[in-house]
């Protein structure tokens, strides 16, 4: 079974451990990468390449939305899973506008979303 690589966005730390341990967890995928803000999320995604970017939609700069955007246009074949502590149904236009997978409430994500969003997209 091939390993899904992830690059984690968010521009808090302690987010960024928790995405981390949750894909520590989960078995078949690692992460790649990490990124503070859209721009460098945009960058790093360009260089290495990641199958599943898990983007946190408030950031510095630009936002994970025009991030995923940016993203989504030069390498289509990445999935992109929003992340955000808006609720659900704010998630659908989320995802609408920005070509995202799919949205998931951050207090929700655990190996199991992470799971279900991939096995989706």
């Amino acid at each position: 079974m091939a390993v899904v690589r992830v690059m984690l966005v968010d521009d808090q730390v302690p987010v960024l451990r928790v995405m981390a341990a949750v894909v520590a967890e989960t078995p078949g995928f690692e992460v790649v990468a990490r990124a503070v803000s859209g721009e460098e999320a945009v960058d790093a995604a360009a260089r290495l390449l990641p199958d599943l970017v898990l983007m946190d939609i408030n950031l510095p700069g630009i936002d994970g939305l025009e991030a995923t955007r940016r993203i989504l246009e030069e390498r289509p074949a990445t999935v992109v899973l929003l992340l955000s502590t808006y609720d659900e149904e704010a998630g659908a236009s989320f995802v609408a506008e920005s070509g995202a997978a799919a949205y998931v409430v951050k207090a929700s994500f655990g190996p199991d979303r992470l799971e279900e969003a991939w096995a989706g997209s």
